[in-house]
């Protein structure tokens, strides 16, 4: 993992440019993760600047293992977005939405991908709203390099799911 104190962070790209500002945003997140909701920061700068409007970044992907290794160390509810922005960029990193992950990073990038199911698991027990149960899907989905299927889940809304019920297509 890329220590967050490491200077290749400045040589990483966000959505804004070098992303020498996103070891301070994850070093928030483990601190307030269990108190974040997904429109709070720094959430609401990682998800801009990591997967903006659906483009990942070699950030995104230097920023995804501290993300899972913060959910995974979380005892308390956490935010969706835990388990939604990794699945959000591997989804675009498979769609070709974004730069091929440096080799240096790749290693574990793949591990935290992996570890995907071992966040779920580990929050099974605490209720869930539809948002975080969509999140897991998802993050099951990519773990498992289901790519279209995850893609298809974080696409979900009450219209979606209401019209797959009714089974209205029109």
């Amino acid at each position: 993992m890329l220590e967050l104190d490491d200077s290749r962070w400045s040589q990483l790209t966000h959505a804004y440019g070098p992303a020498s500002d996103t070891p301070s945003l994850l070093r928030s997140l483990a601190e307030r993760s269990g108190q974040l909701g997904a429109n709070d920061e720094p959430w609401f700068t990682l998800w801009s600047s990591l997967c903006h409007q659906g483009d990942v970044y070699t950030a995104s992907y230097a920023a995804v293992p501290h993300v899972v290794g913060i959910a995974l160390a979380q005892s308390d509810p956490f935010d969706f977005s835990f388990l939604l922005l990794p699945a959000s960029v591997e989804v675009a990193r498979a769609n070709g939405r974004g730069p091929a992950v440096p080799d240096f990073l790749r290693p574990t990038y793949d591990l935290a991908i992996s570890r995907l199911p071992d966040c779920v698991s580990a929050h099974r027990d605490q209720t869930w709203n539809q948002d975080m149960t969509i999140a897991a899907m998802a993050a099951l989905a990519v773990s498992k390099k289901h790519h279209t299927l995850a893609e298809a889940v974080m696409n979900l809304d009450e219209d979606w799911i209401s019209k797959i019920n009714n089974g209205d297509w029109d």
